[in-house]
């Protein structure tokens, strides 16, 4: 039952990961996507490294529920994050980052097996925060990271126009590109 409430926080916590990059991507652009995908990974592998210092069962759930609710709201800020990598494999992108979860978990369930519990939490915690750290240095085209890159014109100009997010922040549908289509099938033939 206990172990359950790290899934119950599924049902609220990625939703407000999600809200929240919205809302910071509204006032800042992709720089506010990335600083709350950074925020929520920095926060989570610090309760990782609490909980590993935990020595009741009280205090373990309750670093618990709060290291679960980041970890769901980073989730929620990476699928915020997603859509702008590459929109016309929106679907793929997703596909890889939902593999990645899995990948990750696969990993820490060996070294959970290989290592004392107090050491794998300790690795576990340090490879989330040091995955919060890499996040400064997304970059995706069009879009000024935290540290690299830069807005596009058209991003550019509509932070002078409205003084705040740029219009070229909301993600955009792409049009189907008749050439690369007929580019993919000539390759299939």
């Amino acid at each position: 039952a206990i172990a359950s409430i790290f899934g119950w926080m599924n049902l609220f916590a990625r939703g407000v990961g999600g809200y929240v990059s919205d809302k910071a991507n509204a006032k800042m652009g992709m720089r506010g996507r990335i600083w709350w995908q950074t925020i929520c990974l920095v926060c989570e592998g610090i309760m990782v490294l609490i909980f590993a210092h935990s020595n009741s069962l009280g205090a373990a759930i309750v670093l618990m529920v709060i290291f679960s609710s980041f970890v769901q709201a980073a989730e929620g800020s990476s699928y915020g994050i997603v859509p702008y990598i590459n929109p016309p494999a929106t679907g793929s992108i997703a596909g890889i980052v939902g593999a990645g979860g899995n990948t990750g978990a696969v990993a820490f369930g060996l070294g959970f097996r290989q290592l004392p519990y107090y050491d794998a939490f300790i690795l576990m915690g340090s490879c989330i925060i040091a995955s919060g750290v890499l996040s400064l240095f997304i970059c995706i085209k069009g879009h000024a990271g935290l540290v690299t890159g830069q807005d596009s014109e058209e991003a550019i100009a509509a932070w002078k126009k409205l003084g705040s997010a740029p219009a070229a922040t909301t993600l955009q549908v792409p049009e189907p590109d008749e050439d690369a289509a007929a580019e993919i099938e000539e390759d299939k033939a």
